[in-house]
């Protein structure tokens, strides 16, 4: 990932980054340790419930989601963490083999009053699967340092 600080995320910008495959085993080792519902822990039993098969934990398709954020869309050398996010919905299931894309929009960026060496950025965040159906939305806020001098 190259460099990117607080100036470069411009308003209105939306980037699909990357991409990442949805494995079974991480399925339900994820179900089984943090969801253990039987939609995320036993294929038989997930066959024949309300998803017709396995799925994967929401709090799953985050870390996913996570993962590419911070891969593809933050910038190690300026990201100082998250006040939060607003708005998560799961909006369709997630299953095992799916390929997810991540897609950004930037819909804020104001600088600091308090501390002008950073800002905080406002995303429409989604990730989508290979059908391009969104799996999932929020709004995350990232504190994000601005460009240094020089």
């Amino acid at each position: 990932m190259s460099e990117r600080w607080f100036e470069d995320y411009v308003v209105g910008t939306t980037t699909e980054h990357g991409s990442i495959r949805v494995d079974e085993d991480e399925v339900l080792d994820f179900g089984r340790r943090f969801d253990p519902q039987p939609f995320h822990i036993d294929p038989d039993a997930a066959a024949t419930g309300p998803y017709g098969g396995l799925i994967a934990s929401g709090w799953h398709t985050c870390a996913l989601m996570m993962r590419l954020l911070a891969q593809e869309y933050l910038s190690p050398a300026s990201s100082l963490g998250s006040p939060g996010i607003d708005e998560l919905r799961w909006v369709r299931p997630v299953r095992p083999g799916d390929e997810l894309l991540l897609r950004t929009t930037v819909d804020e960026a104001r600088l600091s009053r308090s501390k002008p060496d950073r800002g905080l950025v406002r995303t429409r965040v989604e990730l989508a699967n290979g059908d391009g159906d969104v799996v999932l939305s929020l709004t995350a806020m990232n504190l994000i340092l601005t460009r240094p001098a020089g």
